[in-house]
């Protein structure tokens, strides 16, 4: 949950954050609106240009400034990391990951404005996709980012996370240990 200032600036209520979106300039937690299947899924399926995200906190990865907004539109090629955060264990990717006994351990590095590395557990080479229907994004197990301000309250989330939804073509480097 985070605090949604009310109009008055004095009193706060209570918002339900279901989605987490990292770009390279903005953490963005709140609901992606009109969600009719996992983020993953979605996500891989996006047709139109921009994500409609309510009740929308956005962190600034550079600057900590913190902007809390009724609505906010997501350029979606800008997104970088993802993750749903109700009802985790339902997510089609954690559920072939946690099935599939081999796994690889993996870095992958951001090197855009603000450079950052997501490190965890992937199904064997998921970021190398090929053919007419080719992923973009990849799931990674119980991710570790590096390079942020988690230490930031509203960035702490960060360091919480079950799995991340990696986009494979914004990462500059993978080293795979596999």
């Amino acid at each position: 949950m985070s605090q949604h200032p009310e109009n008055s600036g004095s009193v706060a209520t209570p918002v339900f954050v279901e989605d987490l979106f990292l770009t390279e300039m903005f953490l963005i937690k709140g609901r992606l609106l009109n969600k009719q299947k996992r983020l993953t899924n979605l996500l891989e399926d996006y047709v139109h240009t921009f994500l409609s995200v309510r009740d929308a906190t956005l962190v600034s990865l550079r600057s900590k400034e913190v902007i809390r907004t009724p609505s906010v539109m997501v350029n979606v090629d800008r997104v970088i990391l993802a993750h749903e955060l109700v009802d985790v264990a339902g997510d089609e990717g954690m559920r072939r990951l946690a099935a599939n006994e081999k796994s690889a351990t993996i870095r992958a590095f951001y090197s855009g404005v603000t450079q950052f590395e997501v490190s965890g557990q992937i199904e064997p080479a998921a970021y190398e996709s090929h053919g007419p229907r080719a992923a973009k994004y990849f799931i990674m197990q119980k991710p570790v980012v590096r390079g942020l301000d988690l230490g930031h309250p509203e960035m702490a989330l960060l360091k919480s996370l079950d799995y991340a939804i990696v986009r494979s073509d914004r990462m500059a480097y993978i080293y795979d240990f596999s």
